[in-house]
């Protein structure tokens, strides 16, 4: 296909769409508190972070809340305990988590640790770093008192020795609603992004990564700008879907910086879609991109590159929203 054709065809989609709506830009609820996330995951994480928010707890407690929950409540093949290993057999976590005031930490190839985001603030808080990865990240997870136990499940290991009779890797495009057709089961990071009731914004990411991905592979969750960025000021983006195109663009920052020349949530991340599209149309096809805004007003909107990705919202008088995001392709045009 023709790369410059290709481009010009799904930029031609992008204008058709037309300027997505304003998820949830309603009056804020009384005590200025709200919560979303990605995926339907997202509503059982966004009930965790809740129950901080309505409390009167900070943005930063509700966001590791809602995270916790999924690295251990959750049982997902890309997300926290139940994640599939990469080519080796070995389970490594990834996580990530932000301040709206440029506080941040992550761990990336974390491995025998269940609740890598607690272990990612720790980073923040205690240490004059950023980011610990691999052995270094347990070693101070173990110090920091965190026990190491092994995480791999029964479900992930057969399906591991399965994928070995072939060894074929082939992410696919984790596009469809669970419950849907063609629903692959491979929904990816679990992003949050909150805001509490003093105004103060903050985020989080967790993920097992892609299944059988190389070992040592990390994508843009635990890479602040990349698959997470707040900033009291402006807002907080999340992203979800091939984590190497969100590093490529700094997505979740770009997300950021294009709320902070003016642009709607929604609007931010349809054109952050469009900037992976621009770079890399041929790609797009075959790729999941998907991005989660909020605004420092709690006004939020998503976008995707491929239809499916859904994601859920939450305040005090949503307590289990689920929600559609606009894309780019539909299912019948990749």
């Amino acid at each position: 296909m023709n790369t410059r054709r290709s481009f010009l065809q799904a930029s031609a989609l992008l204008a058709a769409a037309g300027a997505a709506p304003r998820m949830l830009a309603s009056p804020m609820a009384a005590n200025g508190a709200r919560v979303v996330s990605t995926w339907d995951f997202g509503v059982g994480a966004n009930q965790a972070a809740w129950k901080v928010l309505a409390a009167g707890g900070s943005a930063l407690d509700a966001v590791e809340a809602g995270a916790r929950w999924a690295e251990s409540d959750l049982c997902n093949p890309t997300v926290g305990r139940c994640g599939n290993p990469d080519r080796d057999g070995v389970l490594t976590l990834d996580a990530s988590i932000m301040a709206g005031d440029g506080r941040c930490g992550s761990v990336a190839a974390l491995s025998d640790i269940l609740h890598p985001v607690s272990v990612a603030r720790r980073v923040m808080e205690q240490t004059p770093h950023v980011m610990l990865v691999g052995e270094g990240a347990q070693q101070f997870a173990v110090q920091q008192g965190f026990e190491r136990r092994r995480l791999l499940t029964e479900d992930a290991e057969r399906a591991w020795r399965e994928w070995l009779k072939t060894e074929h890797y082939a992410p696919q495009i984790n596009a469809e609603r669970r419950g849907r057709p063609g629903d692959k089961d491979n929904h990816d990071t679990l992003g949050i992004l909150a805001i509490d009731g003093n105004g103060r914004m903050a985020g989080a990411c967790t993920t097992s990564g892609m299944a059988f991905k190389m070992h040592g592979r990390v994508g843009d969750s635990p890479i602040i700008g990349a698959g997470l960025y707040v900033d009291n000021e402006v807002g907080a983006a999340t992203a979800s879907g091939m984590g190497e195109e969100m590093i490529r663009n700094a997505a979740s920052f770009l997300v950021v910086e294009l709320m902070r020349q003016g642009r709607s949530p929604a609007d931010a991340c349809r054109e952050a879609i469009e900037r992976v599209v621009h770079k890399r149309p041929e790609a797009s096809r075959t790729l999941q991109v998907c991005f989660l805004a909020m605004d420092r007003n709690g006004e939020v909107g998503a976008y995707a590159l491929h239809r499916g990705f859904v994601y859920a919202a939450c305040d005090s008088r949503r307590q289990d929203t689920l929600l559609d995001s606009r894309s780019v392709y539909t299912s019948e045009q990749t």
